[in-house]
């Protein structure tokens, strides 16, 4: 999308629609609602004594200005309540606005900052486009007659006062960035499995490498096996599409720099493998790899915010399918790390790839580890689709999330890595088994994790609620929702300074 912004007066503005945004009453207008509010004849404030608008959030009520502005049309945007503003509050705001603008098929449209009540303007900007990138998202690739879709948008202007302009350029700069990192994310776990094999991810990573200058490389089954990778070659074992395991790194040559290593999960189908999934729903298995999606976000925002860290992006990337050569509850299988997994479900596969990444992450030396899957069904049933389970061995990282997450608006919430847990996952012919049964699975699956997270602080994000959605909410649309870029790109900037 194209993003500007303009700090002519409202007045000069030309175009088909201005967004302004106010609180819920009684408070009043702020700035640039009040001035629309003047040369409209007060239009807006007829609508609050009429009842006709009160202001709550994502409320919206249009007005034509009949030749009293340059622009068109006026949509007045709901806040909600002032004690409770914050930057979620408007990105949930830019959100509605982009949701108007595309209803009224429009392909570019202003947007006017509100009071800024204590935020910073180049944070509120961000926030601004974000929403509206967010609130406008499609995934239209695969119909052949999207018309009644209407035009993509295309653009949006943030309009401000001359004094807040280069804060506002810097935020809203960023939040393209951010943004458009997140849309790329939702696209990769929104499409069919069969557009989407482990090798054309691994294509897709390569793109994205070229084109943010990041260095890329695919290990293939054969450097798998070199390196003892026997957890994921396991699970590869039952599709004829072979496996990779993909390496990006932003900053790879500065040793100087602090390295932190992101991990995701990359399942691109899963079937449950022999312990078959039911069928119900299964199309939606397509979304298995929205942790890797999620990473290959990460990555490009990083790349393209120019962060001084080194980042690096792992993604083990198969299919899980039943065949005549799949793995088997029963088998054992030897990590790279040299610990053997008894697998007694081959639908508890994600953990089990992810074993692998994790190992390999320690030869980066890294600060800090944060793995992210659609891990567990246990994790939806505590905590639905609306928080992502953190659990981490390390509570300084715990604690830097968690503020991401209330910058961000992505939710987390901490669950215990007790020991008395680890229980469950022990194992009779093994050094630890997939799966601890049905109690505590979220803790068991992440404990079973961390024992292959050595030598670092690590932490998991389990998103098996928050990939993928099955209708709107403010900015977070039906569909996968690339939840955990806007988190770990914001904790990166955090660690950057």
């Amino acid at each position: 999308m194209d993003i500007r912004v303009s700090k002519d007066p409202l007045r000069s503005l030309d175009g088909d629609l201005l967004a302004v945004f106010a609180f819920a009453q009684p408070e009043p207008l702020g700035r640039a609602a009040a001035a629309v509010d003047a040369a409209l004849g007060g239009a807006i404030s007829e609508l609050g004594r009429a009842g006709d608008w009160s202001g709550k959030a994502e409320e919206t009520s249009l007005l034509y200005t009949r030749g009293a502005l340059g622009v068109r049309r006026v949509l007045v945007v709901g806040l909600g309540a002032r004690s409770a503003f914050g930057l979620e509050a408007l990105r949930v705001a830019a959100a509605a606005s982009a949701k108007v603008a595309r209803k009224l098929r429009l392909t570019s449209y202003y947007a006017a900052l509100p009071p800024a009540d204590g935020l910073a303007y180049d944070d509120m900007a961000q926030a601004v486009v974000e929403g509206a990138l967010l609130g406008a998202y499609t995934f239209t690739r695969h119909k052949t007659d999207d018309a009644s879709a209407g035009p993509a948008l295309r653009g949006l202007t943030v309009v401000c006062r001359p004094e807040e302009a280069c804060a506002v350029a810097a935020g809203a700069e960023r939040g393209r960035i951010i943004g458009e990192a997140v849309t790329m994310a939702r696209d990769l776990a929104n499409e069919p499995a069969n557009y989407l094999t482990p090798t054309l991810l691994a294509e897709q990573a390569e793109e994205i490498a070229n084109a943010c200058g990041l260095r890329h490389e695919v290990l293939e089954e054969a450097d798998m096996a070199e390196l003892g990778m026997g957890a994921l070659l396991g699970v590869a074992q039952g599709s004829d599409e072979p496996a990779k395991f993909i390496i990006l790194e932003h900053n790879a040559d500065r040793a100087d720099l602090d390295t932190y290593v992101v991990v995701g999960k990359g399942i691109t189908f899963d079937s449950g493998g022999i312990s078959l999934k039911p069928s119900d729903g299964m199309e939606w298995m397509k979304d298995d790899m929205s942790g890797a999606a999620v990473t290959l976000g990460v990555m490009q925002a990083v790349a393209a915010l120019g962060l001084p860290l080194h980042v690096v992006g792992l993604m083990p990337a198969t299919e899980n399918l039943p065949g005549g050569r799949a793995y088997k509850p029963g088998d054992v299988l030897k990590a790279m790390n040299g610990l053997t997994i008894e697998v007694v479900s081959t639908d508890a596969e994600g953990r089990v790839i992810l074993a692998d990444a994790l190992a390999y992450a320690a030869r980066f030396a890294p600060k800090a580890v944060v793995d992210l899957a659609t891990l567990t069904g246990a994790c939806v049933i505590a905590l639905g689709h609306v928080a992502s389970g953190l659990l981490a061995s390390d509570d300084a990282l715990a604690g830097q999330l968690l503020e991401s997450s209330a910058r961000t608006g992505e939710k987390l919430w901490r669950l215990p890595l007790f020991d008395d847990y680890a229980e469950q996952i022990k194992s009779d012919v093994a050094d630890v088994r997939n799966t601890g049964g049905r109690p505590a699975g979220t803790i068991t699956g992440a404990l079973f994790l961390q024992r292959f997270a050595e030598g670092y602080p690590w932490a998991h994000l389990d998103i098996a609620g928050t990939a993928k959605v099955d209708s709107d909410r403010g900015y977070v649309l039906k569909g996968a929702t690339g939840h955990g870029v806007r988190l770990l790109v914001d904790w990166l900037r955090s660690r950057a300074g």
